[in-house]
């Protein structure tokens, strides 16, 4: 067997009855429901098919993994869909040859991002995958360099959440899809292109209303000199962009700048208003020393209001 003729593609609608049942037959595990995010891949050699690799939306939590990346859980809020599961991954009874594994997990690494943006649309920074220490030691994984990031704390994931502790610590192993996957999913601000379209940690408009009471109280050691808004407003902001997952003053600005008109209100901002200054000159309007006479104005383009008139 050649494993160099080895084609990865995902698996027809038509033959996802058969993918389930050879799923059921040949993983520890059963059938993996096609919940969610949930690409099914078949590997084939010559039109037969030798293994089923199968990609999920990543582990709510994960420890080892968050430690590696180095985000907190207001990072990872709307981060995770950045992350895909090899939640499957079964070679098929009479076909395990060789570096037949690392060459099937190579190919889909060269296609699955592409897939999983085209089908659900955000992109891919980082695959993770679980491996049972009980039935196997992570060769494939290791064989096409993932790493060890850890071992899981042992829970198990019930209907109810995490319930009591299962008697495997599973490996995890990771694989980053860019050479700097660590750093771009540990940024405070996600560049544009990562951008998930998720939901985002927000606070609500009157909790913006409430936050500048809390700092009414601090007294403000700046010079009036210089001074555009009060410190409690200042402050509540800055609190605001904590609680909004914001980490360090560029990230705590970044947030700021981002506010619109009616959060910026909210806070107790000084409005920001965009005005049309226009000025005439009354030709045939003298003045008692007998100079022509000046009219400006300036007026809000969002108030409509006139807020200065001089001659």
């Amino acid at each position: 067997m050649d494993i160099r003729q080895i084609q990865v593609r995902p698996a027809e609608r038509s033959e996802e009855s058969r993918h389930q049942e050879l799923m059921g037959e040949h993983h520890y595990l059963g059938r993996l429901p096609k919940i969610g995010e949930t690409l099914w891949y078949v590997a084939m050699w010559h039109n037969q098919w030798v293994a089923l690799p199968s990609f999920s939306a990543a582990a709510l939590k994960c420890a080892a993994r968050d430690q590696w990346i180095g985000w907190s859980s207001r990072h990872k809020f709307d981060r995770l869909k950045l992350i895909a599961n090899n939640s499957r991954f079964p070679i098929l009874t009479d076909w395990h040859v060789p570096n037949l594994g690392s060459r099937i997990l190579s190919l889909c690494q060269k296609r699955l991002p592409s897939d999983w943006q085209n089908t659900f649309g955000p992109p891919l920074v980082l695959l993770e995958t679980f491996v049972d220490p009980q039935r196997f030691h992570g060769t494939v994984y290791r064989a096409a360099n993932w790493i060890l990031a850890g071992r899981t704390k042992g829970f198990r994931r019930s209907g109810k959440g995490y319930g009591a502790k299962t008697p495997s610590h599973k490996m995890i192993f990771l694989k980053p899809l860019q050479p700097d996957a660590q750093e771009l999913l540990s940024r405070p601000i996600l560049e544009p292109n990562l951008y998930t379209g998720a939901a985002k940690m927000t606070i609500t408009a009157d909790k913006m209303r409430t936050l500048p009471q809390f700092f009414a109280d601090i007294p403000d050691p700046r010079r009036i000199q210089g001074r555009r808004h009060r410190l409690a407003t200042v402050l509540a902001i800055s609190a605001g962009a904590v609680l909004c997952g914001m980490r360090g003053y560029k990230a705590i600005a970044d947030w700021a700048n981002s506010l619109g008109q009616k959060a910026r209100e909210r806070f107790r901002c000084r409005k920001d208003e965009s005005l049309a200054i226009d000025g005439k000159t009354m030709c045939n309007a003298l003045d008692e020393k007998g100079y022509q006479t000046h009219i400006m104005s300036a007026i809000g383009h969002q108030t409509k209001s006139c807020h200065t008139r001089k001659k």
